[in-house]
């Protein structure tokens, strides 16, 4: 046999070898991003229109979030917190659009305290989807939720959602380091 097809024949066999490699590489880390994220993999996915800028926007959602100071919440903080959504949801009964303003703005305090930050909704959604994947659509349907009343254009039923929609977010949130292990949340 010739060297250029001894050359060849290992070049192809490499090239191939580097080919299986890369897919390989590419699935698992697919699939470590599709387990973390959960539903919003799918989400992501669907909103940019391609797997690879879906997963490019989530290991940069992650970097992002590392470089956050995200931690845990006293067991003074946790109560206070409690206890300002038994009010808030106490006050649905007799007014349920301020209930859900108030809703929103002590989710936005409980992120706040934990070391999220709160500016733009995207990011906050963003930023949440990475430690609290399973409950970042509840939040995005609360928020819409709560800009139709603020048009005037919800009823008192889509009140109500908005409120378990927060509700699920908030308790998430609201989790103390013995708890996180026991359900497994990151930080």
């Amino acid at each position: 046999m010739e060297t250029w097809m001894i050359v060849l024949i290992v070049a192809v066999v490499l090239l191939t070898f580097g080919a299986v490699a890369w897919a390989a590489i590419a699935k698992r880390r697919s699939d470590r991003l599709r387990r973390q994220f959960g539903p919003e993999y799918g989400h992501t996915v669907e909103t940019l229109g391609s797997r690879r800028r879906a997963e490019a926007d989530l290991k940069s959602r992650e970097k992002r979030v590392e470089r956050l100071e995200i931690h845990l919440l006293s067991g003074v903080d946790h109560d206070r917190f409690a206890e300002k959504w038994r009010s808030t949801q106490a006050l649905f009964v007799d007014d349920p659009a301020s209930s859900v303003a108030d809703a929103e703005g002590l989710v936005q305090d409980v992120m706040r305290a934990r070391g999220y930050p709160v500016g733009d909704f995207d990011q906050r959604a963003a930023d949440i989807s990475v430690d609290h994947p399973g409950v970042v659509e509840n939040y995005r349907e609360a928020r819409r939720l709560a800009h139709a009343s603020e048009r005037g254009q919800a009823s008192t039923e889509d009140l109500r959602q908005a409120m378990v929609h927060y509700r699920a977010l908030f308790e998430d949130l609201l989790v103390t380091a013995p708890r996180m292990e026991e359900v497994g949340v990151g930080r």
